[in-house]
C-alpha cells in the first residue's frame, strides 16, 4: 500500500482493481487544512485519463504488475503474437497496442507489461527503422526552412519527413512520439 506522500509522476497505482499511471502530479498545501495531492491518472487498461485528488491520510493500492522481455513473432486473426525464450506466447489485440503496432518489426525485442497475468501494454525499442512505401517527390528550391511532407511507412502509418526523403528510403523513427529522426544510410 502506498500513502499519499509516496505519490509522484510515473508511479503505477491501483484504484478499485484497475491499474493507473500517474502522468501529472501537483502538491497543494493551503494555509489552513490538510495537504492535497492532485494527480492526472492514465488508465492502463483503456488508455483514458482523469484527474483525482488525494488527501494525506489516503491509502492507495499497489498493482500486481510484471514485465517480461518477449520477441514480436507474427500477426494473425486473434492479434499480435509475442514469444519468449521457451516459446510461450502472449497475444495482444490491435486496439490494446494502438499506434505502437505500426512500429513492430519482426523479431523486435519488447517489454510486455502484465496485470494479473494478462498482457496490457508493451514498451518498444526507442528507435526503429522502417521503409518509406509512399511519398510525393520533393520540390526543388524549397530548402530555406525545415519543410516537411507526408510519407507512409510499412504498415500504413503516416509520418512527416523532410523533402529529400524518397519512396524506398529507410527512415529511423522515434517510437515514443512517432516522429522521423533521420534517414538510414
Amino acid at each position: 500500500m502506498y500513502s499519499a506522500s509516496d505519490l509522484r509522476k510515473g508511479l503505477r497505482i491501483e484504484l478499485e482493481g484497475v491499474p493507473y499511471l500517474i502522468t501529472e502530479f501537483q502538491f497543494n498545501k493551503p494555509g489552513k487544512g490538510q495537504a492535497l495531492y492532485v494527480c492526472r491518472l492514465k488508465n492502463l487498461l483503456t488508455g483514458g485519463t482523469h484527474a483525482r485528488t488525494f488527501r494525506a491520510v489516503d491509502k492507495i493500492g499497489e498493482p500486481r504488475l510484471e514485465t517480461k522481455k518477449l520477441r514480436y513473432s507474427y500477426q494473425d486473426a486473434t492479434g499480435y503474437v509475442f514469444l519468449d525464450a521457451n516459446y510461450e506466447h502472449a497475444t495482444m489485440s490491435a486496439e490494446a497496442l494502438g499506434d505502437q503496432r505500426f512500429f513492430l518489426t519482426e523479431d523486435a525485442e519488447v517489454e510486455v507489461l502484465y496485470f494479473n497475468g494478462e498482457p496490457i501494454d508493451i514498451t518498444l525499442p526507442t528507435f526503429v527503422e522502417k521503409t518509406i512505401v509512399e511519398t510525393e517527390p520533393g520540390a526543388r528550391g524549397n530548402t530555406a526552412t525545415n519543410v516537411l511532407k507526408p510519407a507512409k511507412i510499412e504498415g500504413g502509418y503516416e509520418i512527416q519527413v523532410p523533402l529529400f526523403i524518397n519512396t524506398g528510403d529507410v527512415a529511423v523513427i522515434d517510437t515514443r512520439t512517432g516522429a522521423y529522426v533521420q534517414r538510414k544510410t
